[in-house]
């Protein structure tokens, strides 16, 4: 254990140390930082680099089995009604589970929290049950994602346009750290007792489709409720001025986080009981194991989102008003490109998913693959995302032809890819795109004087967007490989047959 620990925090010092070094140069170049927020940025990344060491070990170990352990025994039921109840209740738990989604509720005080995280929940919940059904029943999973992409824009038109930006974010935030990792896994055991070709390829797909119901929720919610305009909540940049002050922010706000994450991973925890009562799937070393598994993801989840919230939210936010301040909006979306790329490594469903599809397809797609296509793309995602902050041009403009070119991969993309590629979307879009790269956003937006709802806003939305085109391109990339590596081989075994057809036919005459 003290090994794969030693492990997942070397991985999680080597994707933290990229955006802290950035953000270093940035305080002593073209944005000088107070000591005081210094201070705070470098407590909250090694904070950062612990959690993500523990969570990533806890994910391994507890979640992950479980989500395949239910999978597994959905499939072994056969019961069609037992895979309907179990994927809502499910998808509705560990959604309410996800912290980001209060962060996205408070967004939004004209709607009350419970309204919208209700309806959120019940979204996810909702397209689970969509997702299972479609690898049960075997449906590609691009008509499905025409359908629904077609539906969300749809809806979008009669949205009220601050809500646009907020539906489009609030897909990718609810697709989190406790989320992703389950809802994997759980599309792992779905197809793993199958042994037709496609079942690798349909074990991806489910966090894509749960990306979709969150949009569809708050747009319809918007269309109900139809508030004259939504709201932020601005960010606070702590004055400290000791290290003191540092361990006093730190130390207030551990225990609300700890509160956060406890109250979230408590009905899960619940579930599995149940699941474990009525099942008797898994043994008795199992079960510790996977409790010693929780604990690792309760002590990480509460660290990384410590780390994060305290000490990249307010350094973002100020990196971001400070370019605009002293005279370097210019360099708004370069930087930001430059940070994106760097970024997503730090978010920690990245690992899972990253480390799955190694997993999966036996190497062929690896890791470092995986993670150079996705920060391509989100890189790509925060230039448009500052091109938007500097322009103020609309988010359909960008959102639109994107999801077109995306859906329009999935028809010429090898099929796995196409669910790995939107699988990654919500993946990306994690706590640190929320906690850094929105701040960063809302910063250089309000200093321009622009709209932070419809200008800052929308930067998740682009995040979860672009890798859905980067993967599949790189799917692209593997399926021209592997056609030219057979058009090489046939000649070789062309041969190889005819001298077979040969030696047979001297033996025959001997």
């Amino acid at each position: 254990m003290n090994k794969n620990l030693k492990e997942k925090t070397r991985e999680a010092l080597s994707s933290v140390l990229p955006i802290t070094a950035i953000v270093l140069i940035l305080s002593v170049t073209l944005a000088p930082m107070p000591i005081g927020t210094i201070m705070l940025f470098l407590t909250g990344a090694c904070m950062l680099i612990v959690g993500m060491g523990l969570f990533s070990l806890g994910a391994d170990i507890s979640m992950m089995p479980m989500g395949e352990g239910i999978g597994v025994q959905l499939t072994k039921s056969k019961k069609l009604w037992l895979a309907i109840l179990v994927s809502l209740v499910m998808g509705i738990i560990i959604t309410i589970a996800e912290p980001d989604l209060t962060v996205l509720a408070n967004q939004i005080p004209s709607i009350p929290n419970i309204v919208l995280i209700l309806t959120v929940a019940a979204g996810v919940g909702l397209f689970l049950v969509f997702a299972v059904l479609r690898t049960l029943f075997r449906i590609r999973l691009s008509y499905m994602l025409l359908i629904c992409y077609a539906a969300v824009f749809l809806l979008s038109i009669f949205s009220p346009n601050d809500f646009v930006s907020i539906a489009f974010d609030s897909g990718g935030v609810t697709t989190g750290p406790i989320t992703v990792p389950f809802i994997m896994s759980m599309g792992l055991g779905l197809a793993a007792l199958r042994i037709d070709k496609s079942s690798q390829e349909d074990s991806f797909g489910l966090v894509a489709l749960c990306s979709v119901g969150p949009i569809l929720a708050v747009l319809i919610l918007g269309i109900c409720y139809n508030p004259s305009s939504a709201n932020y909540e601005p960010v606070s940049i702590p004055t400290v001025f000791t290290t003191q002050d540092v361990a006093i922010q730190f130390a207030e706000g551990f225990p609300d986080y700890f509160q956060e994450v406890s109250l979230a991973l408590v009905p899960i925890v619940l579930f599995f009981v149940v699941f474990q009562l009525l099942t008797r799937r898994f043994l008795k070393r199992q079960i510790i194991k996977i409790g010693i598994g929780f604990v690792y993801t309760l002590l990480g989840l509460v660290l990384f989102l410590t780390g994060a919230n305290i000490g990249f939210m307010p350094a973002g936010y100020f990196i971001g008003t400070q370019l605009v301040e002293n005279g370097y909006s210019w360099a708004l979306i370069p930087l930001g490109m430059l940070i994106g790329y760097y970024i997503v490594v730090a978010e920690p469903a990245v690992h899972v998913l990253n480390k799955q599809v190694e997993e999966v397809s036996d190497g062929a797609i690896s890791q470092k693959a995986m993670q150079r296509s996705l920060s391509i793309g989100v890189a790509a995602s925060l230039g448009f995302s500052m091109l938007r902050v500097l322009t103020g041009i609309s988010i359909f403009w960008i959102i639109v032809p994107g999801y077109l070119v995306a859906i329009a991969l999935t028809f010429s993309t090898p099929p796995i890819f196409t669910g790995i590629a939107f699988d990654s979307g919500g993946v990306a879009s994690g706590p640190m795109t929320a906690t850094f790269l929105l701040p960063f956003a809302m910063g250089a937006c309000e200093s321009l004087g622009g709209n932070i709802l419809t200008d800052a806003f929308g930067v998740v939305a682009m995040v979860a967007m672009t890798p859905l085109i980067t993967i599949q391109l790189l799917g692209l990339f593997y399926k021209k490989k592997s056609s030219a590596a057979a058009v090489q081989e046939a000649p070789e075994i062309n041969r190889l047959d005819d001298q077979i057809v040969v030696y047979e036919e001297e033996n025959t005459n001997g």
